[in-house]
């Protein structure tokens, strides 16, 4: 069972979305943002992350902490915004993979849907 570390700082939507998950299949553990991600990741082993913050810089912080990580680069992470174009352009800025963009509103199904999309996806080999 995929373990997930869902962050979000909306406490009822972080339940929705646990119990969603869960009905999908995967083990989740959840937190509000804690700009100690990398922490959390070692203390989880998450095989993904998903991130829903309701500003979007919030999530920058947090993917740009797990990315800053060498251990961490190929980590898949789903981030929901609300201002998709804006979180576009900055991943690509960022030149980001093993990334997902979820637009709101979204449902349950839509972040179960993209982190088996990313779990299923062939990670880059070491050299």
């Amino acid at each position: 069972m995929p373990r997930v570390l869902l962050i979000d700082d909306t406490p009822e939507i972080a339940e929705l979305l646990t119990y969603s998950l869960r009905d999908q299949g995967y083990d989740v553990v959840t937190t509000g943002f804690d700009s100690a991600v990398s922490d959390l990741v070692a203390e989880h082993h998450p095989d993904a992350i998903g991130i829903d913050c309701s500003v979007y810089q919030m999530s920058e912080t947090l993917f740009d902490a797990v990315r800053a990580n060498p251990d961490l680069t190929a980590l898949p992470i789903v981030i929901v915004s609300d201002t998709p174009e804006k979180a576009d352009a900055s991943l690509r800025a960022r030149e980001a993979e093993h990334v997902l963009l979820i637009p709101k509103p979204f449902t349950g199904g839509h972040i179960a849907r993209a982190l088996a999309q990313l779990l299923q996806s062939p990670s880059p080999q070491a050299p």
